[in-house]
């Protein structure tokens, strides 16, 4: 009898402690605070320092393509056009969303409903355009998996690895002619993990020490997996690219 008190004591403790964990799970639901983007490819960028306004070149981009489903235009694009802007290595023109924003601006003040004459400037020219493709994607390019079983726990993991692609052209608006191009790849990684048959185990440690436990053996299945955010791999193949492009800009020849 005491063996069998000391046993239901024992699943009575695990099964608090397995309640203590979801209830500690459920404390951090709200989540965590926002934290400004400190990525390798990001610090690569700021360490190219700050080129003087008057030497930065007139660029633009006016949309970023994806040959990839996953790859959303209108994101990347932005992330491009932000990249541009966080190298500190060029004068960055709105073009994209240029009707949406500026040209609305410049009618209410054309019609006197602002203050000021921004209506009557020109806004200004580039003389660079960068035009860019996402233009491969290669699913499971590289995948692992290995799993070991023990009294009856079976513990399995495994990585997958996909890749996707981007090109990179810089383009003269004044001669037309293709300055520079680049293309880079990126792989995008995931991993799984699991653990299960707990109970099996106990069972079998119990059975060895010639104990039955009558139905009371706990039992626990434990699955986890992580992928790297596509979006992630998007602004890194762009940050870098443009870190590359930036080291190359007193290569392109003069209009």
């Amino acid at each position: 009898m005491k063996s069998s008190n000391t046993t239901v004591c024992s699943l009575a403790s695990l099964i608090a402690a397995v309640s203590l964990g979801v209830m500690t799970l459920g404390a951090h639901a709200e989540g965590k605070d926002p934290v400004v983007d400190r990525s390798s490819t990001t610090r690569k960028l700021d360490n190219l320092g700050k080129v003087d306004l008057a030497a930065r070149p007139m660029v633009t981009v006016y949309e970023v393509t994806s040959n990839v489903s996953e790859i959303d235009a209108r994101a990347a694009t932005a992330m491009f056009t932000t990249a541009l802007i966080k190298s500190r290595q060029f004068r960055v023109l709105e073009r994209s969303k240029i009707n949406q924003g500026v040209a609305k601006e410049r009618e209410l003040n054309q019609t006197g409903v602002t203050s000021g004459n921004s209506a009557t400037k020109q806004i200004k020219g580039a003389n660079v355009i960068f035009e860019a493709t996402f233009s491969e994607a290669t699913a499971a390019k590289e995948t692992k998996s290995s799993g070991f079983s023990f009294g009856g726990l079976q513990i399995g993991g495994g990585t997958n690895q996909d890749e996707i692609g981007m090109d990179v052209r810089v383009i003269s608006v004044g001669t037309g002619e293709v300055l520079d191009a680049i293309n880079l790849r990126k792989p995008v990684e995931s991993t799984q993990s699991s653990v299960s048959g707990v109970g099996a185990l106990v069972d079998t440690i119990a059975s060895a020490k010639g104990k039955n436990l009558k139905g009371f053996t706990p039992d626990a299945n434990i699955q986890s997996g992580r992928k790297e955010s596509m979006d992630r791999a998007m602004r890194a193949l762009i940050e870098q690219a443009i870190v590359e492009l930036a080291g190359r800009i007193g290569e392109w020849p003069a209009d």
